[in-house]
């Protein structure tokens, strides 16, 4: 019998996705040997509301455009087109009971591991998923009871806040050239 598949969920507004995130994610597949990493873009993140995001198509594109000739990542617009609401412990669920026989990770920073308690249903979505939790600088984060959870170490300067900004885009090592093109082609983040 072959060892299951180990499939990580990494959901984020991805507003827009930096070489950042895809380090995030080639760190997290190389320490817990994951077969696949799957980008989920959401709808609006409630823990960010109030930032002006580009649109689901966009964001999206964007990150195919940053995952093309990536074997291990693919996009998943789930979120963007499932039903509603789109909490991630839905996702997660979603994705559980349509792939049972993988085993299930959830790929996030360490702002959101300290946030998850907060979260909607965050123990329905312990139940599905184990954690890989990005730690930065020498902030380890703290394991839950109940709750399976490693560190993937790893750190990167892109920050989607600042490429918003406008300030960014021209930063060497921030976006992969792809996704900067798209983002002047299409005149995204100008003030």
């Amino acid at each position: 019998m072959s060892e299951p598949r180990r499939i990580a969920i990494f959901g984020g507004t991805f507003d827009p996705v930096h070489l950042g995130h895809l380090h995030m994610a080639e760190r997290a597949r190389e320490e817990a040997r994951l077969d696949e990493v799957r980008f989920l873009p959401c709808r609006i993140s409630p823990h960010k509301l109030g930032s002006a995001a580009a649109s689901g198509d966009d964001r999206l594109e964007m990150l195919r455009l940053a995952t093309a000739g990536i074997p291990w990542a693919t996009v998943d617009d789930y979120e963007l087109n499932g039903p509603e609401p789109s909490y991630s412990y839905l996702t997660a669920e979603y994705m559980a009971d349509h792939e049972p026989e993988a085993e299930w990770f959830w790929l996030m920073g360490g702002d959101q591991w300290e946030a998850l308690p907060r979260w909607r249903h965050p123990d329905r979505l312990a139940a599905v998923m184990q954690f890989l939790v990005l730690a930065r600088g020498h902030e380890k984060p703290q394991p839950r009871p109940g709750w399976r959870m490693q560190v993937v170490a790893g750190e990167h300067p892109a920050s989607s806040t600042a490429i918003r900004a406008g300030k960014e885009l021209s930063v060497e090592g921030w976006l992969s050239p792809p996704v900067a093109a798209y983002i002047r082609k299409h005149g995204l983040y100008r003030h």
